[in-house]
């Protein structure tokens, strides 16, 4: 049978959830995924939960409402997704103020503790103490990105779900309304389908020359197997200059350049962050480029010097941990924090995707899509191309 209530294209976190909330309501749902084994940005994750990130009244209650979904959601998905809650330790640069960097996160709902380098060690000993001013800590929510994956597609299979490893190659449809789509196995056919393909996105609707504020970099990462050595928070930097490229690709001369990809850089931008999950295993570092072209090609050796430098200045101890460098397209919207909703002027297509902070404003924001899809659909959002 190839007839389906609703197609979602993408079977990372934002698909696997958005499936299961579908399937939740009764819906018939196919979830397609090119690759069993996918290598995409929910692999290559931090698996953090920003619980403390809103900044009015609505992203507010997104976070709420995600902090205690996740609370109970490995009981639900009957699969432990390790969640927990730890300290985020947001480091400032030796030459930077730390007044003047907390004063950017007095709009967040939680605002933090800044602590002198000397009370950082205390809470985390791998740091560099010599290497920073000081440290924002806020409460974090981390969880285990492909276990969470996994859970939600199998939990999306035992409410009689259909998945499929089929790549997506276009749209089916006439007169701007989408019946379906085709793989490079099948045709499938659907009165909605959804994109909710990731970094791919972009890709998949220039081909029906839908041009939406969507983009995404390439970032690329070192992920190690499990070591003795103990990281007690997760580490991010304080100043994240990738947001800053991400809001400059909003911006009337660099939307020019998406339009004829290439491998030429753009801009880039270099993290330092290390989280370390419950088997002992890291994710090190973060390269985030803009890249126009989704297969442009990296010197991986040149890029796994840069982030193993930039780990050791900060956390030394974990400069030289055995790891591979990973690479992986993260989708973002220059101007918002999630592009979600059905399509101006196409019937039967709808985007979820290019999330700021994926694990925090997905799930209740895939809850209220399943409940817009059955309920009222005229309530759903609107993006305009």
């Amino acid at each position: 049978m190839n007839n389906f209530d609703w197609i979602v294209i993408g079977g990372g976190i934002t698909g696997s959830i958005l499936s299961y909330e579908l399937a939740k309501k009764g819906l018939n749902v196919l979830l397609l995924e090119k690759n069993p084994n996918y290598h995409n940005a929910t692999r290559y994750s931090y698996g953090g939960v920003a619980y403390w990130s809103g900044t009015d009244e609505f992203s507010l209650n997104l976070c709420q409402e995600s902090k205690k979904n996740y609370e109970h959601l490995s009981e639900e998905l009957e699969q432990d997704i390790e969640f927990r809650e730890l300290d985020l330790m947001l480091t400032i640069p030796v030459e930077k103020d730390p007044q003047l960097i907390a004063k950017n996160y007095d709009k967040f709902a939680i605002t933090p503790n800044l602590l002198t380098p000397k009370e950082a060690l205390e809470i985390e000993p791998l740091l560099n103490q010599n290497a920073i001013s000081g440290v924002l800590k806020l409460p974090h929510g981390n969880l285990h990105p492909q276990k969470t994956n996994d859970a939600y597609q199998q939990g999306f299979l035992r409410l009689g779900g259909t998945r499929k490893y089929e790549e997506v190659t276009t749209l089916l449809g006439k007169n701007q309304t989408i019946i379906g789509v085709q793989t490079n196995q099948n045709k499938y056919y659907a009165k909605n389908t959804v994109i909710c393909a990731g970094g791919l996105s972009r890709f998949l609707l220039n081909k029906m020359d839908i041009a939406l504020n969507i983009y995404f970099t390439h970032s690329q990462l070192i992920i190690t197997p499990p070591v003795e050595i103990k990281l007690k928070s997760l580490v991010m930097p304080a100043i994240l200059n990738r947001i800053n490229i991400e809001e400059k690709s909003g911006d009337s001369t660099f939307k020019n350049l998406w339009n004829a990809p290439s491998d030429e850089v753009i801009d880039d931008v270099m993290e330092v962050g290390a989280i370390q999950f419950l088997d002992g295993s890291f994710c090190l570092g973060q390269i985030s480029k803009i890249k126009t072209n989704p297969w442009a090609s990296n010197n991986d050796n040149l890029d796994e010097k840069i982030i193993r430098e930039g780990i050791g200045k900060v956390l030394p101890t974990l400069q030289d941990l055995p790891g591979k460098l990973h690479h992986c397209l993260v989708a973002f919207s220059a101007d918002t924090n999630f592009l979600v909703g059905k399509i101006n002027h196409f019937t039967g297509l709808h985007l979820f995707s290019g999330f700021t902070s994926t694990f925090i404003f997905a799930p209740p924001l895939a809850k209220r899509f399943a409940s817009w899809a059955t309920e009222d659909y005229q309530k759903m959002p609107s993006l305009s191309s």
